[in-house]
């Protein structure tokens, strides 16, 4: 195996966009792209599920908040503020999250953070599910404006309400945004105990297994990598994000033969993707499939 391999994939743990990345170190350049998207998805997803969930409030509709955000997030900022300035009680929280939203859309993370955590307080304190969903928002406003750190105060309560709404799926979002934080703090350990916590409340998500198989691979924890990217494989085997994993943690336990597999399978099955021209480079590296004797 080319000496130049091994460091390559090891030097794809480092995202250079820095913390305010969601997956910054914690995953390779390849997978970046795609869980920034599935973020924003998740964000509007969260959005909508808490102003849902908040009851009549202005603006009028939830649907019509996340639109005009997606429109001119700007325009909706300063309609949002003047609500927000208006309102009063439970209205706050529909307005609240409308502000964050837009805010968000903008980049200007600490406002949003502050809109969210507004919108949480004003939650009733046994709307457990409105209060983690908007939590888990403050939290990641807070990721995106790079402070680590504080993401981890703010997901704290989230996960607190997570458990008494009984809603699983929620608590393994809000414990992967609390890996995300640990990583980007180089708290790696704690970062196992964060996913280890979202695979026991989402088993058959394989996003969750695969970022699992990931940071196990950057601890060199080979063996658990292997396990969990196989569970990974299992729940999504066409991903082609799982099978370039598969294929680098293959790569450093030495088994050639096996990355060889899983990276032509990624090549296979989505031949015009950045998964594919990706390892198409680390099939190049790896050399040419060994001949057998005569």
């Amino acid at each position: 195996m080319p000496v130049l391999l091994p460091l390559m994939l090891m030097q794809a743990n480092f995202d250079p966009s820095g913390i305010n990345s969601p997956y910054s170190s914690a995953l390779p350049r390849e997978i970046v792209d795609k869980k920034n998207e599935e973020d924003r998805k998740r964000r509007a997803e969260q959005a909508a599920d808490a102003a849902a969930a908040a009851g009549p409030a202005v603006p009028e509709s939830n649907e019509g908040c996340m639109l005009a955000v997606e429109s001119d997030p700007a325009h909706s900022a300063e309609v949002a503020r003047q609500a927000m300035n208006e309102a009063q009680g439970r209205t706050r929280v529909r307005a609240g999250l409308c502000l964050g939203a837009a805010l968000a859309a903008l980049d200007r993370w600490d406002e949003a953070r502050t809109a969210f955590i507004q919108a949480r307080d004003a939650a009733d304190l046994e709307d457990h599910v409105s209060r983690a969903r908007l939590g888990a928002m403050a939290g990641n406003a807070a990721l995106g404006g790079g402070k680590p750190g504080e993401a981890l105060s703010i997901l704290a309560p989230a996960v607190a309400d997570a458990k008494a709404a009984e809603d699983n799926a929620l608590l393994a979002s809000i414990s992967l945004d609390r890996a995300r934080a640990l990583v980007a703090l180089n708290q790696l350990d704690e970062a196992g105990t964060a996913l280890a916590d979202a695979r026991n409340a989402a088993p058959g998500d394989p996003q969750v297994w695969l970022l699992s198989a990931t940071l196990s691979r950057r601890q060199n924890k080979l063996a658990e990598a292997q396990t969990q990217i196989e569970k990974a494989a299992e729940l999504a085997p066409q991903d082609p994000e799982v099978g370039l994993e598969a294929g680098v943690i293959a790569v450093l336990a030495g088994r050639d033969e096996a990355a060889r597999r899983s990276w032509n399978s990624v090549v296979a099955t989505s031949p015009n993707s950045p998964q594919a021209a990706t390892a198409k480079g680390y099939l190049a590296q790896l050399g040419p499939e060994a001949k057998g004797h005569p």
